[in-house]
């Protein structure tokens, strides 16, 4: 006696589904699962072809816990049953959506597209997150997406942005400043979107209650370091920075917003009242081709890495290069573990920097401006 093929095997359950008990659904499901996990490649699609009917049948018949155990199966077949798959990607719990709608291959752009405009906030952030992810795709979650939908995108590395893209992603930063903060910190962020984004930032709102920017500048694309303030900028901040960190508030995000806008009296301020260095100090890292100096005085004002990013990455106009970027990082951990040395070291930078604003002086008494 000859035995079945596996596809007449699926032709026989498949008539059998209507009326199989609902206690053995579950289990034939399972049968399924191993036989197209199990397939070798050249047999896998005509066994998802096969298969599908059967399987839209009885994940009608199962409870929620069964599904989300189909779905995360089908989620890694380089070939599943696309009817199944896409049922199961429009299925209103998450858990059961998500492991499709992040790593299925079965699904088409257009699939993604339409369940992104009839899906929630869930089901969105799994599109978001996978790799790769189509352009279009990428424009419709962001116009109809949510903060933490195009926050996964961003820090989505395989996603790329197309123009349009890149427009409504500024336009959502105009409101929301973790979104400019994130877009910003994107390592592969153009230098015009930059300068785009920058220029975009709305004016921020003054008082020492508020979280926002408290000197009123306008927000620039210049670097922080391309013409430092006067005296006079750091005695007009300084209050509100004051009042701000005794509350509590002068924070990384506070001080991140201060990097991104450009506020450079607000941020120069910000780092003295928070490292408790003289202003001038403060300046001399700030300005300084080598990157340690304005590291340090980042850790010694308690900073995290981000912002201290924000910081480095804004200072000169230009984006830092791959290098620059890790030795400030290695720098930043050091500082973590060595606490002792980059006290001494901070030291060191410190007797420079007042040396410096000596000769500074003198050079001004003698009608030299800076």
């Amino acid at each position: 006696m000859m035995a079945n093929s596996p596809a007449d095997s699926l032709v026989e359950l498949e008539n059998a589904v209507a009326t199989c008990p609902l206690d053995r659904c579950a289990r034939i499901i399972s049968g399924i699962l191993q036989l197209l996990t199990g397939s070798r490649d050249r047999s896998q699609e005509l066994l998802a072809g096969v298969a599908d009917g059967v399987l839209l049948r009885l994940i009608e018949r199962v409870d929620a816990s069964t599904l989300v155990n189909v779905s995360t199966a089908l989620a890694e077949l380089k070939a599943a049953p696309p009817k199944t798959v896409q049922r199961l990607a429009s299925h209103h719990n998450p858990e059961v959506a998500c492991p499709v709608l992040l790593r299925s291959q079965s699904l088409s752009a257009a699939d993604l597209k339409s369940i992104t405009v009839a899906s929630g906030e869930r089901q969105q952030c799994a599109i978001a997150g996978r790799e790769p992810i189509d352009s279009l795709v990428i424009e419709t979650l962001i116009k109809g997406g949510a903060r933490s939908v195009c926050l996964a995108l961003i820090g989505n590395t395989e996603a790329r942005f197309s123009d349009a893209a890149y427009a409504a992603l500024i336009e959502k930063c105009l409101s929301d400043d973790e979104l400019t903060k994130a877009l910003a910190l994107r390592p592969d962020t153009p230098d015009t979107i930059m300068r785009k984004l920058l220029s975009a930032s709305p004016a921020p709102k003054s008082g020492p209650g508020s979280e926002a920017t408290v000197s009123h500048q306008t927000a620039t694309a210049a670097p922080i370091a391309a013409k430092l303030p006067y005296a006079a900028a750091y005695a007009s901040a300084r209050p509100e920075i004051v009042a701000l960190n005794r509350i509590g508030k002068l924070n990384d995000s506070t001080v991140n917003r201060f990097a991104i806008r450009s506020e450079t009296a607000n941020l120069v301020t910000a780092l003295s009242v928070l490292s408790g260095a003289p202003i001038e100090i403060v300046e001399h890292v700030m300005t300084d081709e080598d990157c340690e100096g304005l590291v340090m005085a980042c850790r010694a004002s308690r900073l995290n890495w981000q912002t201290t990013l924000a910081i480095l990455s804004n200072r000169r106009g230009t984006r830092l290069s791959f290098a620059e970027r890790e030795r400030a990082q290695h720098i930043f951990e050091t500082l973590l573990l060595s606490t002792s040395q980059w006290t001494v070291r901070w030291g060191e930078i410190a007797a420079n920097a007042k040396e410096s604003s000596r000769g500074h002086r003198g050079a001004k008494k003698m009608g030299v401006s800076r």
